[in-house]
């Protein structure tokens, strides 16, 4: 006999516009709280966005990166990355580390001194360990990262807003867009809050995210496309509830199991991947919480068309503001 696991019931009767002036006002106004927060305290960012010095090591013994660290941590350098390479060209006894260490307040690049203090701190720990080469990134790089990195989110979140127009109407993508931005806001600020560290795998991270959400939003605007045109004579505020109702067991399962997976990987995944981690744990909450309690409600404030041009939904935003 198959077992199925079920986290909620296969039919639901939830009215997700019960409280709305919490749900979607309280989204809206931590957006805004969350664009304050940014611009009043900014972003910590990393050595990608801030410049620095990567030195590539060399060993004929195994890497231990928290060994590395312990030797590096007391020259007091900041924000000290060190990743291990693996490569399939390289040889049995051939094993290589980045240590990428943040530039120094007042100079564009790591000074000769102290790197002669890191190679040092290191040969103490791994005396075979040798240093084949040595690259700095200046401020100018990096600021062309920041706004590269702006960009490449501004264009996804277009191409996807064009998408969702294409397949459903502008309604939907109007909808999908803002709680797009609900989900990259909100990620932002609780970088901005707790000054977690911001490189370049948060902005992967941010354009996983766009894409694990519009992806639950399509679910449920797919789910309220079909009963548009199956119930012509049902309100919208009904529908858009039946819709996440219908697709609400799925929405947890999905979201469930990756969260478990990602909790798995935020304990135990180590000072490495933390950051983008948990950067993907917040957006899968975040990101879900927007499809089921910002994308429909945009919807039902703009209107829809009913059965795809037929007939004319009545006012939805009177709709959604008498709560009926």
């Amino acid at each position: 006999m198959a077992f199925r696991l079920k986290l909620v019931p296969e039919t639901t009767n939830i009215d997700f516009f019960r409280w709305a002036s919490v749900t979607f006002g309280g989204s809206v106004a931590l957006v805004i709280a969350s664009i304050i927060l940014s611009v009043i305290m900014g972003l910590n960012f990393g050595i990608d966005f801030k410049g620095g010095t990567t030195i590539r090591t060399e060993s004929t013994s195994p890497v231990d990166v928290g060994a590395y660290r312990a030797a590096v941590q007391p020259l007091g350098l900041g924000d000290v990355l060190i990743s291990q390479v693996y490569d399939p060209t390289f040889r049995e006894d051939q094993h290589v580390a980045m240590v990428r260490i943040q530039a120094q307040e007042g100079d564009e690049a790591i000074t000769p001194e102290i790197i002669g203090k890191v190679e040092a701190a290191l040969k103490g720990v791994d005396p075979s360990i040798t240093f084949p080469s040595v690259e700095s990134v200046g401020p100018k790089v990096s600021g062309e990262l920041i706004w590269t990195a702006v960009l490449s989110v501004l264009a996804g979140t277009a191409a996807i807003c064009f998408y969702i127009w294409l397949r459903f109407e502008w309604q939907f993508a109007v909808g999908a867009v803002v709680a797009l931005i609900h989900d990259i806001g909100l990620t932002i600020g609780i970088f901005s809050l707790f000054q977690l560290k911001f490189d370049l795998t948060i902005i992967a991270a941010l354009l996983t995210i766009l894409g694990y959400s519009i992806n639950d939003t399509v679910v449920v605007f797919d789910r309220l496309r079909e009963n548009l045109i199956k119930y012509k004579t049902t309100p919208l505020r009904d529908l858009c509830n039946l819709s996440v109702n219908e697709t609400l067991s799925r929405t947890v399962m999905t979201s469930g199991t990756t969260l478990m997976a990602l909790i798995a990987l935020l304990v135990f995944g180590g000072d490495v991947i933390r950051g983008f981690v948990f950067a993907m744990t917040w957006g899968v909450i975040v990101g879900t919480y927007s499809s089921v309690y910002v994308a429909k409600n945009v919807v039902l404030i703009l209107g829809v068309k009913r059965d795809w041009g037929k007939k004319e939904d009545g006012p939805a935003g009177t709709q959604f503001a008498a709560g009926k």
